[in-house]
């Protein structure tokens, strides 16, 4: 179900003998279930697993971003009015996903995510269905909602790091990239590449030339302008050291294409500008994890009112998802995630057509007079394999 992406319903219409629909929408609803936990350790095996083929000059990086999956329902718990969308470019009805993603530049993994609510909830707390004691994990996932998404995306760092995840850097948009936020990602002990917003009433640093636009100015016309191209895209940019009262020491790289200045930030002052260009270019990692899991994992298609329900159908799509990135990167494919999904997909469906062939032989050999007292035992095999595959792989074949 998970790897068709099929609805509960349509799974059970094709699997009649299967697990009964209450025992699906039971386990997803579960407020003591802790599914960050299923989510961390899952991956934390994965990784150690990828990090025995894993080159050592490879940088690997752990990348923030949210995104925002539009919901129509005026009773889906944890949607929110006015969320921004960038992909349709204005503000919807929907689900403002924060997310942390791993990267080694060959596969990326999902490894957590919280729910951010705004002042726009369309279900407010108090409201939500299940009753919940402070506790249970369901209340927790509830409050982090309510911190603020910067604060969401320091403590999925923190926990990370302390769950023995290793990264070179941290990769953030400009929306993250602050003042404070920066001071206690490197308070963890690691390194960040950002874009940074153009905005003096966030940026204002040590010396005379206070603003961003002031510091290009005035190191423009000291410094070397170099030419780079992005695809088609021809840009120039030059760096500059500046600092900042509670960023401390930054390298800041401006990049000026025809129309836009785009200035990347990086607290590891050795790495060269051309370092820092390609290492931000890694954040486009976790769009391609977003639209893999969208295509493939049924992601920003969930269709639970219940809070509870969201968290474990998103935490299965994330899982499902960090399967198949570690098969496709242990058979050493080159391909993009979608072609091992469909093999596998392929592979599930010839096993259960096997087993049902195989069954069926096991009940003719049955029949046979010779084999009547092994036939009884044979027969009860047949039974049990059968209901086995209804329960597992009844969705494929049908009797």
């Amino acid at each position: 179900m998970l790897i068709t992406g099929k609805k509960i319903s349509t799974f059970r219409e094709q699997n009649s003998d299967g697990f009964k629909k209450d025992v699906y929408y039971r386990l997803l609803q579960n407020k003591n279930y802790n599914w960050r936990k299923l989510l961390t350790l899952s991956t934390i095996k994965i990784l150690s697993l990828v990090h025995k083929v894993q080159q050592i000059k490879l940088t690997r990086v752990l990348i923030i971003d949210d995104t925002v999956d539009g919901k129509r329902g005026k009773k889906i718990e944890g949607s929110c009015d006015k969320l921004w969308s960038n992909k349709e470019k204005k503000s919807i009805r929907g689900v403002n996903t924060v997310s942390l993603n791993y990267s080694d530049g060959i596969s990326n993994f999902m490894l957590d995510f919280a729910i951010s609510f705004n002042n726009y909830m369309r279900v407010k707390l108090e409201d939500f269905t299940n009753e919940l004691n402070y506790r249970t994990n369901g209340y927790k996932r509830r409050a982090e909602g309510l911190i603020g998404k910067s604060q969401i995306a320091l403590d999925m760092v923190r926990r990370a790091i302390n769950s023995g995840i290793y990264a070179d850097y941290l990769l953030v948009d400009s929306w993250y990239s602050k003042p404070v936020f920066i001071k206690e990602v490197k308070e963890m002990g690691l390194e960040l590449i950002s874009r940074l917003a153009n905005n003096n009433k966030i940026w204002n640093f040590i010396g005379s030339q206070r603003t961003i636009d002031a510091v290009y100015r005035r190191f423009k016309k000291i410094k070397r302008i170099k030419i780079g191209y992005y695809g088609k895209i021809q840009y120039t940019y030059f760096s500059a050291i500046v600092r900042h009262r509670w960023a401390g020491k930054l390298k800041i790289v401006f990049i000026k294409t025809d129309s836009n200045l785009i200035p990347i930030v990086s607290t590891n002052l050795n790495l060269s500008d051309e370092e820092i260009i390609e290492l931000y270019k890694r954040r486009w990692d976790i769009e391609q994890g977003y639209k893999n899991l969208r295509t493939y994992f049924g992601f920003g298609q969930e269709q639970h009112r219940i809070y509870e329900a969201l968290i474990a159908r998103i935490t299965l799509s994330f899982l499902t998802h960090n399967l198949i990135s570690y098969i496709n990167r242990m058979e050493g494919k080159s391909e993009t995630i979608g072609s091992t999904f469909e093999e596998l997909e392929y592979k599930l469906t010839a096993l259960a057509i096997s087993m049902e062939l195989f069954l069926e032989i096991l009940e003719e050999i049955a029949k046979i007079e010779e084999f009547v007292k092994a036939g009884e035992e044979l027969a009860q095999i047949a039974r049990i394999l059968g209901v086995v595959r209804q329960k597992l792989l009844g969705w494929r074949c049908e009797r």
